[in-house]
């Protein structure tokens, strides 16, 4: 990878997350930057100047939201710096921010306040989707796929990426094994028809079939959580539990069929025991000569 010798240096802030990201990236000079102010200070650039961040695992931004943010900016300013790495003398490309960039847009401003770091497409893709996940509008199906991405295009291990985003490794591989849901429950989740819980009690169904079938059960009969997991546990504890697969009992169960029949055919109870060495005794009572005499013929023996 051509990011190896910067990918090192970021595997070091494991844990902290994006801020540790940007404080890691490069702060970029004074004159590299071209502008007169400090480099630890905020700088103001214009609107203009900034390109969105290629690397922005978010296309979709609600424009309902976006309003009521450049509301906000019209009247209380931008609270937060934005972040951004410098591409040329007069261009700026965002790191982290880009609903406030988008929302200065709608509200008017000419210029925004921002920190000017120095990073490569690695740190980019990284800052991205890490400030991504951290956002707490974002859908289970998005954190899935961010955390699929970070693994994949960034080269991280299940552990080090729960380090990375703050989440243990049981959280990480619950949202990574949602991708391997059918696409129709993958939506249902994306668009909040069903709950994460939803989906993560039907993770538990290996049958694909199976989990479709509960899947709409539940958009039908409005199933709680619980009652989910309750159906899927009752179709995991015949596999495990059930004595009737084992041979023993299913011997036990032709037996009883077998006495079933004798009591039909004789019109009168019968005992039929057997041990576990396949030997036993059939007893068949008579209550007087004439029942007697009844089973003889039956038996065929009179």
């Amino acid at each position: 990878m051509a990011f190896d010798k910067d990918y090192k240096k970021n595997k070091n802030v494991l844990g902290r997350g994006l801020a540790a990201l940007i404080d890691e990236a490069e702060p970029a000079s004074s004159s590299e930057l071209g502008i007169p102010e400090p480099v630890n200070h905020i700088n103001e650039i214009a609107l203009d100047k900034i390109e969105a961040n290629p690397f922005q695992p978010r296309n979709y931004f609600d424009e309902t939201a976006l309003a009521e943010l450049a509301d906000s900016i019209k009247i209380k300013g931008i609270i937060t710096p934005i972040t951004v790495r410098k591409l040329s003398e007069n261009q700026f490309q965002l790191i982290a921010g880009e609903r406030r960039w988008r929302a200065s847009k709608i509200a008017g401003l000419a210029t925004i306040p921002a920190f000017v770091r120095i990073a490569d497409d690695q740190d980019m893709l990284e800052m991205g989707l890490i400030e991504n996940i951290q956002r707490e509008d974002l859908n289970p199906i998005e954190i899935s796929i961010s955390y699929q991405r970070l693994m994949t295009e960034c080269n991280l291990r299940q552990e080090d990426l729960g380090e990375r985003v703050g989440k243990n490794r049981a959280t990480v591989a619950n949202y990574l094994r949602l991708l391997k849901l059918p696409p129709d429950i993958q939506i249902a989740v994306r668009d909040n028809q069903i709950s994460f819980g939803h989906a993560r009690a039907l993770i538990a169904i290996e049958n694909t079939e199976m989990q479709l079938s509960i899947f709409k059960r539940i958009t039908n009969e409005a199933l709680s959580v619980r009652k989910t997991e309750d159906i899927v546990r009752q179709l995991s504890e015949p596999k495990i539990k059930s004595p009737s697969s084992t041979p023993k009992n299913s011997a036990m169960y032709e037996y009883k069929k077998l006495q079933d029949k004798l009591v039909s055919h004789f019109d009168t109870k019968v005992s039929l025991k057997v041990n576990p060495d396949n030997q036993g005794e059939i007893k068949i009572p008579f209550y007087s000569v004439e029942d007697f005499n009844r089973i003889l013929e039956i038996l065929s023996i009179i």
